[in-house]
């Protein structure tokens, strides 16, 4: 029963794949899947990465409409980057509690105590925040763009625990805002402990979202391209993994011969895995759900966003 239940849906896949195909040529479409979504969907994507990654191909890409496979704020930042493409996304329910931990007044308030500091603001916000922003950074290249502002005074939005970690890399004062990633934030000290009693031979490559005290316990701390990289070029064979289980598609296909094991089985983030293949077929479909930001919000965002991309 179960094998049968398998072949339909292995059947199924192939015919959704054979009509994706088809519509992306029809509406010269580009399929943009970040690391954390399922597998499904990065075997179809035409580039796999991390936000930042995802942001330049988005604001290079010839093709006239972008499917972004990610949550709803990533969707945001390819439209604010390249706002003559119709940018879609296959549910609009993906959206990031993280980014909804911070607010535009909360963060205009801040602003009026620290009239001299600089806001920078990781990618993983809303346009209205990034319109609120002198520069927004990832998690790959937060120091660089910290280190890169000319003032000693940062405001920093919104994931404290990415805050933290830049702040041991800087002279600079950072004023750090109280959200954080709910799936990165529910590792545990404890939970690496068990893995690393369990796997000895294992080294720990953690993301820098997860808890100070459990970053401190990381052989490699890096972004999720940081991690992945880490992980190919590394000569040990077994690694326990502290970032969203997504991710080991790519651990998987860079490196067959190695062994990965998630840090436990709650890193799962459940906005992004909303996305699957039928809903990317009907999105492309119907061309919906569709991503607007108004014109004077994404003016501003944008300046934030191309600070970014300059800073090398």
């Amino acid at each position: 029963m179960e094998a049968l239940a398998l072949e339909r849906k292995a059947e199924q896949n192939r015919e959704l794949r054979e009509r994706l195909l088809q519509l992306k040529k029809e509406r010269n479409a580009i399929i943009l899947a970040h690391y954390y979504q399922r597998d499904e969907i990065q075997e179809v994507a035409d580039f796999r990465g991390d936000s930042f990654l995802l942001a330049q191909k988005a604001a290079q890409t010839d093709a006239d409409v972008i499917v972004f496979c990610g949550v709803h704020f990533m969707g945001e930042s390819a439209k604010i980057l390249a706002p003559n493409k119709t940018v879609i996304i296959p549910d609009e329910r993906a959206g990031c509690p993280m980014a909804d931990m911070v607010n535009v007044d909360g963060l205009r308030k801040l602003k009026a105590q620290h009239p001299n500091a600089k806001v920078v603001t990781y990618i993983n916000s809303s346009a209205e925040i990034k319109a609120e922003t002198d520069i927004c950074c990832t998690s790959a290249n937060a120091v660089r763009v910290v280190n890169s502002v000319d003032s000693d005074e940062i405001i920093w939005v919104p994931d404290k625990n990415l805050g933290h970690y830049v702040q041991q890399k800087t002279d600079k004062k950072m004023i750090i805002w109280e959200g954080y990633c709910n799936t990165h934030d529910m590792l545990t000290v404890k939970d690496v402990e068990e893995m690393r009693a369990k796997h000895p031979n294992a080294e720990f490559v953690v993301h820098p979202e997860c808890r100070p005290e459990v970053v401190a316990l990381g052989d490699f701390v890096g972004s999720t391209t940081a991690i992945i990289k880490y992980c190919k070029e590394s000569d040990a064979k077994e690694f326990i993994v502290g970032t969203e289980d997504g991710t080991g598609y790519q651990l998987r296909l860079d490196s067959p011969d190695k062994t990965f094991h998630f840090a436990t089985k709650y890193l799962v983030c459940p906005n992004m895995k909303v996305n699957n293949l039928k809903k990317l077929v009907k999105s492309l479909e119907t061309m919906q759900p569709q991503i607007y930001v108004p014109e004077d919000v994404a003016s501003k965002a944008r300046l934030s966003l191309e600070r970014m991309l300059q800073v090398k």
